[in-house]
């Protein structure tokens, strides 16, 4: 049914542990704010939707273009009154939560193991891989630390084709590539609001990705683990 199959990077092929979600709830939890899955449900998706090069974000980097701390620290107040914080509690609780990941935080990158049986057969079963992802430069270091490198035929950053997803453009480049019809191509990516959107808009086949269980009601094929690829295929 499908010739290519492009993958977005972060959330999809790369993660990261700690879920900075899981380490904002347990910090505002330490300090006397208890957060319930519900909200946490919420937030995550707030969380996908700002960075989905939403208006907000894009306003946010305008705003403090040059200044990455500033930007960082109003996206803290900001996910901190998502979370259910007062302006008040919000500035003070920043305080903590920003020196904590400027100081103290240490993360790990991960693939999901099945990714390395997975890939190679789907190369061996004729299908053009590809990784499209919204970062701002390109991520080929990236990939060669996490030994994915080789199994994909091209990868583009958003930075250097000029449009970030959901905007349909961003597609371009790589289906001028490869010259296969959108409809011929399957597009793997875990925010609904830039992959399932984006994917959908410029004709391909989105496929969501989702782990953690935060888009279950999404309206689009959805899966929460790359062993169940085989089945959209």
């Amino acid at each position: 049914m499908y010739k290519a199959i492009f993958f977005d990077l972060d959330g999809t092929l790369r993660h990261t542990r700690p879920v900075i979600g899981e380490v904002y709830r347990k910090k505002v939890a330490a300090l006397g704010m208890s957060i319930s899955d519900e909200k946490d449900l919420e937030v995550s998706k707030w969380e996908h939707y700002y960075w989905a090069n939403s208006i907000n974000v894009q306003e946010d980097r305008e705003k403090f273009e040059g200044d990455d701390d500033a930007f960082f620290e109003n996206y803290a107040l900001l996910r901190l009154q998502k979370m259910g914080a007062t302006l008040e509690e919000a500035k003070n609780f920043r305080v903590h939560i920003y020196k904590y990941f400027k100081e103290e935080h240490i993360s790990k990158d991960w693939v999901p193991p099945e990714l390395y049986e997975i890939l190679p057969k789907l190369r061996s079963d004729g299908y053009k891989l590809a990784v499209l992802s919204n970062r701002r430069t390109p991520f080929i270091d990236t990939m060669k630390e996490l030994e994915l490198f080789s199994f994909f035929d091209d990868m583009m950053a958003a930075g250097d084709i000029g449009f970030w997803k959901p905007a349909p453009e961003i597609f371009k480049p790589l289906l001028d590539k490869f010259d296969f019809a959108p409809e011929e191509i399957l597009y793997i990516g875990d925010n609904y609001y830039a992959d399932v959107v984006g994917a959908r808009n410029a004709g391909l086949v989105p496929l969501l990705y989702d782990p953690r269980g935060i888009f279950v009601d999404a309206d689009s094929m959805r899966m929460t683990s790359f062993t169940e690829l085989e089945k959209f295929l």
